[in-house]
This record gives C-alpha cells, structure tokens and sequence, in this order.
C-alpha cells in the first residue's frame, strides 16, 4: 500500500480555518436565543469563544510561520492565499469578540461569565492553563466584592456619576472612549472592573473602573490638584495582565503614591502600565552622577597613593612598549540572548533595550558600566538577541563579546548584568530608564578558583541589586503550581540571561594584558584602546624620563581619545578608518612600532579629531533614533570628504565647516586630573 501523500502546509491551515469558521457559525447560531438560555448555558457558550478564540490564534501563528519554501509543490498567488486566510482568521476573531461582549453585558451575577482581557503572549497551551488557574482564583477573591454589590440599593449602583482620572481608548467593540476630566454616567457595575456607563451625549460601552473616581466636590476637587502635579495616569493597561478586578486596587494605590509624591516608575507600576518587577536602573543612575563608572575614567593610568608613580603603566625598554600586566581576572564573556523578558504595557514607548554589566562584589561597583545594545523581532518581542561578533561596519554597540579585566582581591568577585529599557511614556512625552530584571555571576567558586568557561543560563531577579526576594514576574509564579509537568514547564519560561565564558589562548592573554588591571569594554574595539595605551606609555615613561614634571602635556590624541569612549558612532568611525589604513600597510610596516603609531596618529586627526568639534555633529543623545541617524549621516559623509581630499586639512579650513570655538583643553593633556576614587556601594541608590 502507497503511504498517504502529506498534505502541503498551507492547505492544512486552511482545513483548519475551515474547520474553525463552521465552529464559529454553530456558536453564533446557539447565542441567537441567548435570551432565552439558562446562566449555566451562557457561560458555557463564553468559556467557547474563549477556546475557539485560542484555536484561532494558534492556527494564525502557524500561518505566519509559513513560508514558500515549505511547500512541497509550487503554490501561485502564495502570499495572496495567505493574506486571504489572515483575513478570515481575523474575521473570526472579531466575530468572537463582539459575542463576548454580547454576553458580558447579560445582566446577571454568575462569576462564571468574566470577560477576561488577556493578551495572547505565550503559547495558546499556556493561555489555557493561565486562564483556568485565574478564573479560580477570581471567583474566590470576588464572593466579597459581589456582596457588597448585592447590599447596595439600585440606585446607588446603577446611577452614580464618576470622573475620569485618565484618557482611555478603546480596546475592544463596546468599549467606550473618554477623556480625561470627562463626567460618566455608570449604568451597571460588573464584578470584574468593567463597568457600564454613559457619556454626556449619550453613548454606552464598558470601561475599566481604574479610571474613575466618585464624582463629588471634594474629590474632584483632589483629582484637579494632583493633576496640576503631574501625577497624569492616563496609561492603558499592561500588556498580557488585562484589566480584571485586581486592578482595584491600582488607582487607590496610585493616589496614595501622588500624595506622597512618589516616582513615576511608582505610579505605572501600580497601574499595571510595567510588571512588579521593574525598577529605576540603578546602575544608569551611577553613570548619571559623573564619570566616575565611565569607561574613559578607568582607561586612564593609575598613580600610587603617593602619586609620584604610575601603579598598572611600565615601560619596556627591551621591547620597546608598555609592559604587560596580568590581573586576577582577564576573561572574555559573550552575551547570547535573553529570553522571556517580560513586557511594559502599551503606554509606553520602548526606545533601547539593552543590558548594562559592570565588577561587582555585592555591595559596590569596582569597575566601569558597559552596555551592549539588544535586538529583537516583533515576532517575539520577549527574546533579546546580541550580535556574538562584530566586525565591519557594524556599530560597536550591538558587540556582545566583552572582555573583563579585574585585580580586585574580593572573594565575592563577579559580573553584574542589569537588563534595562530606555522608554517615553505616550500620553506625557517624559523618558526614562528601567530595570528589567538582573543576575550576577560569581566569577570564583569557594575554594577561590576560577570558574569554568562555559555557557551559563542565569535568571533574572527583580527589584535592584540592594533588593532580595523580589520577583521579576510575580504571575508566572502563582502559575507555578499543579502537576510536576507543569512546574518544569513554568521554570523553563522563568526569564533568564544566558552568557557564554571563553577561556584564553596565548594570543588574546597577551593582548588583554596590555589593557588597564580593571576595565569592561567591547572586544572590537581592545586593538584601539591598546594604541592609545601604548601612546601614553611612550608619551608619559618613555619620553620623559630625564626630566619627569607635572606640568600638562600638548597631545590631541591623549587629550580627547577618551571622549571617544562615550561617543560609540565616533569609536565605529575610527575603527573603520584604522581597518582601512591597515589594509594599506606592509607587513615590515605593521612590525614596526614606531610607524604604527605615527601612522595611528595621523588617522586619528584626519578622520575622528575634526568630528569632535564640529558643529554640524548633533550632541550625543541615548536611545534617540533621530539623533543617532543624523550623527551617523554626518560621520559618514566626512569620513567620505576626507578620503577624497586625502586628509581632514581642506574640511578644517573650509568656510562650509563650523567648529566650536577653540579651548585649550582639546590640547593638553593633564594627567593628575583623573585621580582614582574608592569604589561606591549600593547603598548611594538605594
């Protein structure tokens, strides 16, 4: 016997569509007597769209996975067929959602019928598990709320006036949109924080009761003082939590924090706008306070306690460089991905997304904060992915090979890593940075040895690093009960950070220990701090050997090269030049030291010297994409003008050229201005 022929990919889905769209129809056909029908029955028809509904979505992520290749035999009109079945799956989705509503509006008290507002996040499996799970917990925390609905008089529960606190829009059909300041009419109270009410012109629809306050004189008369504060809680609701009758509670939690003149982070987080875990980045608020955690402080040379002498500089006179140094820690670390990274909610705007790492020894930061910049697909929005290696033309900033270096004597040694996201809030224009969740990694075991190299999968806390016992995603944890199947499911989709430890060849110990006994940075870029390294050692030791002074230095390069190190796009262009001017070279040219570094130099100012003080180069802004294409547009076209011309002299002297005016500092060089300080603990942000 022939073995049955598979059926092509894209027919299924449409089988399946078709085997949905019948499902549907019996449903609406049972919902015409719903007049008519017991409460048991309604809600049974509603926990049915809810499945079919899930059906839906998973059949229409199948669809999108779907591709040409897949097919056993050519398809024409591929991606037409597919736009149409999209199209039928989202017309059943809306023909669900408006029954839904149809029957959520049923007058009636059976706990059974809540509209649930879920967002399909995780896989449609999932969705049921949390969704049976929360129903039960809903029906047991609302018994009290339904008793005290049940006391009141009709009057008071169907005819009151309320104000909105905030501007919402709607969701979903029979929704109903205002403003904020708007005066509702509430027809109906449901149980599950949707309630019925009317507008002044007359129009009905759910809304969400987070949103309203009771309409007297003197909570109005509170709701406009807090207003003129700036305590705005016009946010929608989180993504993936809904808006059930838990989030009671959110609006009394956000007035309570207005008054005591909380934070805004504070404020979203109680109206469900951010998950329980998110912070303020802490370890963005040290970089705020100075350039004490920046790179460009820890490149510098370090002087003794007397400073009379350079304690992590030598010089070689045999080999003619720096002297190598070895430090406790010399490692290379490569961030892989990050997965199950919750989500904010639709009121907030994701700029970056990003992880910063820094030396950490459980109470202070020993060592400069790098970030590397994250990628993500729409698609799955809660996975974070790093580029492993950089080269080309790619900005330094996506590097997630990172080396360490660190001489700390501390038993707690080790590498914090803070996930964070820079956000504009939609309904204010207000920017800022959170935490979304951190690990640590302890770079020696107990008996003091160095840990493997090897891939760690590490979960991510919530809260901050002076925090304990804060979950990141308090829900996945209520779901982490039932079957031992289930719980190790639930652990599996726990947020983690996973990193990969990678042991040194001869090689990459030699390069790292040209490089400062403490510094984080991108390994794409450890060839140029070398060179600025080896310029100190030959400007500082070598050349000024019989008459050693204090006195400023004139060097450009020494002088504004670690400027370089907070401006990434500057850093790419001078890599990219080096790169350049390297292919050019000899080999008996690249064996000599002093011609390098001449030859370095002049990159330097013809390519990246002229850029630091033009003023058609916009001031660095973070996570501000127009600003970022704008800066780069600008880099690229001088790095363009100066190959054409051969040297940046004719740019510098062109009336077209604007520059800042002139300040010694961009000459000399001081290098008692940079004096180590001891290392800041936590306790400062806390």
């Amino acid at each position: 016997m022939l073995a049955r022929r598979p059926r092509d990919p894209l027919q299924a889905v449409q089988r399946r569509s078709r085997e949905l769209k019948q499902q549907v129809d019996n449903l609406l056909s049972e919902s015409q007597l719903k007049g008519a029908l017991e409460a048991s029955k309604r809600r049974d028809i509603y926990q049915r769209c809810i499945q079919l509904k899930h059906a839906i979505d998973e059949n229409k992520n199948v669809l999108q996975k779907l591709n040409k290749a897949d097919e056993p035999a050519p398809v024409g009109n591929y991606n037409q067929k597919k736009d149409e079945e999209h199209n039928v799956l989202d017309k059943l989705t809306h023909q669900l959602q408006e029954l839904a509503v149809a029957i959520s509006r049923e007058n009636t008290t059976e706990t059974g019928a809540l509209p649930e507002r879920e967002e399909d996040d995780d896989s449609a499996e999932e969705e049921e598990d949390e969704e049976s799970e929360e129903s039960d917990g809903e029906e047991e925390e609302t018994e009290e709320e339904e008793e005290k609905q049940e006391n009141k008089s009709p009057k008071q529960a169907t005819s009151q006036d309320y104000l909105a606190v905030g501007d919402f829009t709607a969701q979903q059909v029979g929704d109903l949109t205002f403003k904020k300041g708007e005066v509702l009419l509430v027809v109906e109270k449901k149980p599950d924080g949707w309630w019925i009410a009317k507008n002044a012109k007359g129009e009905e629809g759910l809304i969400p009761r987070t949103y309203l306050e009771p309409c007297n004189k003197e909570d109005q008369e509170s709701s406009e003082e807090g207003s003129g504060e700036g305590g705005e809680v016009d946010d929608e609701p989180a993504e993936g939590a809904g808006v059930t009758h838990r989030a009671g509670s959110h609006w009394r939690a956000v007035q309570k924090a207005i008054s005591e003149q909380t934070s805004t982070v504070d404020v979203l987080a109680a109206l469900g706008a951010i998950p329980a875990g998110f912070r303020p980045s802490a370890l963005a608020q040290l970089l705020e306070e100075g350039t004490r955690f920046r790179a460009s402080y820890f490149l510098q040379p370090e002087l003794t306690a007397s400073q009379l002498a350079f304690q992590d500089l030598a010089w070689d006179a045999e080999a003619g460089t720096i002297r190598s140094r070895p430090s406790r820690a010399s490692l290379v670390l490569t961030l892989w991905s990050c997965t199950a990274v919750p989500l904010p909610g639709a009121s907030l705007q994701v700029l970056s997304r990003h992880v910063r790492l820094c030396l950490f020894d459980g109470t202070k930061v020993l060592s400069n904060i790098h970030v590397v910049r994250a990628t993500w697909q729409p698609k799955k929005p809660k996975t974070w992915t790093f580029s492993p290696q950089v080269t080309g033309i790619l900005p330094c900033l996506l590097d997630g090979d990172c080396f360490v270096r660190s001489n700390s004597s501390s038993p707690d040694l080790g590498i914090l890593f803070e996930l964070g996201i820079s956000y504009i809030r939609n309904s204010t224009g207000e920017r800022g940075e959170l935490s979304c969740g951190w690990a640590a990694l302890r770079l020696f075991d107990a008996s003091g040895l160095p840990i493997p190299a090897k891939t760690y999968e590490l979960f991510l806390n919530g809260g901050t690093p002076y925090e304990t016992g804060v979950e990141l995603d308090p829900a996945a944890s209520r779901r982490a009960h039932g079957s031992v199947f289930h719980q190790m499911m639930t652990m599996r989709r726990r947020p983690q950070l996973l990193v990969k430890l990678r042991s040194l060849n001869r090689r990459s110990r030699s390069i790292l220990s040209l490089l400062p006994e403490t510094l984080i940075g991108s390994m794409c870029s450890a060839h140029l701090l070398i060179s600025y390294r080896q310029i100190l050692g030959d400007v500082l030791l070598r050349g000024r050997r019989g008459a050693p002074s204090a006195d400023p230095i004139s060097h450009p390069v020494l002088a504004t090269f670690p400027r370089l190190l907070e401006q990434p796009d500057l850093m790419d262009a001078l890599r990219s030049s080096w790169a350049e001017k390297e292919s050019t070279l000899k080999r008996a040219e690249k064996r000599d030291r002093k011609f390098l570094q001449a030859a370095f130099v002049e990159v330097y100012l013809d390519r990246v010297y002229p850029l630091l003080h033009s003023t058609l180069l916009p001031p660095p802004r973070w996570a501000e994409e127009e600003t970022e294409a704008a800066r780069w547009r600008a880099i690229a076209g001088f790095l363009q003008q100066s190959r054409a011309d051969e040297g940046a002299l004719r740019a510098l002297l062109s009336p077209d050229g604007v520059h800042d005016p002139f300040d010694l500092s961009e000459q000399t060089y001081d290098f008692l201005g940079e004096v180590r300080k001891n290392a800041v603990s936590f306790d400062r942000v806390a």
